[in-house]
């Protein structure tokens, strides 16, 4: 594959890169990307990765590791890639199904629960008619043997697939694709809370927050108990680094 054009931020490797050349480069390298993944990277996973190598590492041997993250992109037209733009998960997914039926995409769905896959199956019929669900699987909330792995392995590539859309949340859905890189026929792609945005199950702040970086609080607001840590602490985390290493290279200099 041709050499992809990233920004380092805090020691992880995020793409530059938009929408548009994000779909033509998936499209035109499908074949090689098979068996790899791509992360949807943004502020949290971003501080995950700074604070621990093992989770680095599997962030940066992705085959591209996208600005879902609206600070991220920013990060880097600050740091002179004046083309830089965010590509979200929800968008990348939306994008991919509208032109699966012209490209006979076939797309294979990872995490969750029954119902919100369910609930996800209804609205891509509705919405996007033409795209082929291959098939969908929802893991048991607990670690499967080496015999079910085996056999889910089995069941994904059966289905020809070639995106499989992983939603376990970060950080279980990049050591899930980590652990199954060679293993699987198709480019494994994990997409967070992707699934119950498809499903009807959570709300996408509106078009003007996500452009101010403010999904993140349209997010909180909606389920503040189990995300006001995640989003508040990993914010101020991600500021303070940035400060840091930003302090660190001009001492080198």
């Amino acid at each position: 594959m041709s050499e992809l054009q990233y920004c380092e931020i805090l020691k992880t490797k995020i793409n530059v890169t938009n929408m548009q050349d994000t779909l033509s480069y998936i499209d035109a390298h499908l074949d090689a990307l098979r068996g790899r993944y791509i992360c949807v990277s943004n502020v949290h996973t971003t501080v995950m990765s700074y604070e621990n190598r093992h989770y680095r590492m599997i962030q940066n041997g992705a085959a591209m590791a996208l600005p879902d993250g609206g600070p991220l992109s920013k990060y880097s037209r600050s740091a002179g890639f004046q083309n830089a733009e965010r590509v979200t998960g929800p968008d990348l997914m939306a994008e991919l199904f509208r032109i699966s039926g012209q490209k006979g995409y076939r797309h294979f769905f990872y995490g969750s629960t029954q119902d919100t896959l369910d609930d996800m199956r209804t609205a891509l019929r509705r919405d996007y008619p033409d795209m082929v669900i291959a098939g969908m699987y929802a893991p048991p909330f607990r670690a499967l043997t080496e015999e079910e792995d085996r056999e889910v392995i089995e069941l994904i590539n059966h289905a020809g697939a070639d995106f499989i859309w992983v939603g376990l949340g970060a950080p279980k859905q990049e050591e899930w694709m980590y652990e199954h890189q060679g293993k699987l026929n198709a480019v494994s792609i994990g997409v967070g809370a992707g699934f119950d945005y498809l499903a009807g199950h959570i709300r996408r702040a509106p078009r003007i927050m996500q452009t101010l970086c403010l999904e993140w609080l349209y997010r909180l607001v909606q389920d503040p108990k189990r995300l006001w840590k995640r989003y508040v602490t990993t914010n101020a985390k991600f500021i303070k680094y940035i400060i840091r290493e930003r302090k660190n290279s001009s001492y080198e200099k």
